[in-house]
């Protein structure tokens, strides 16, 4: 477990994650990362958590209307 202060970043509050914390984040400066909230807290990740249900969402559409969209490719 890795412990970070909440500190005064303008006029907002913010927290300085150490480098092994990014490292395991595969984050860098300028990255967006995501505070999911769950029963037992917050998590800190750089997945954006409805991601992946909308990707199978646009798969079925892309599926569903495949011969349209191969005409407005032309």
């Amino acid at each position: 477990m890795l412990k970070v202060k909440v500190t005064q970043v303008g006029n907002s509050m913010g927290i300085l994650l150490p480098k092994e914390a990014l490292k395991k984040l595969k984050a860098e400066k300028g990255d967006m990362l995501y505070l999911v909230e769950k029963s037992e807290g917050y998590t800190l990740t750089p997945y954006q958590q409805d991601f992946e249900e909308q990707i199978k969402v646009a798969e079925g559409i892309m599926k569903k209307y495949r011969d349209t969209l191969k005409e407005l490719a032309k």
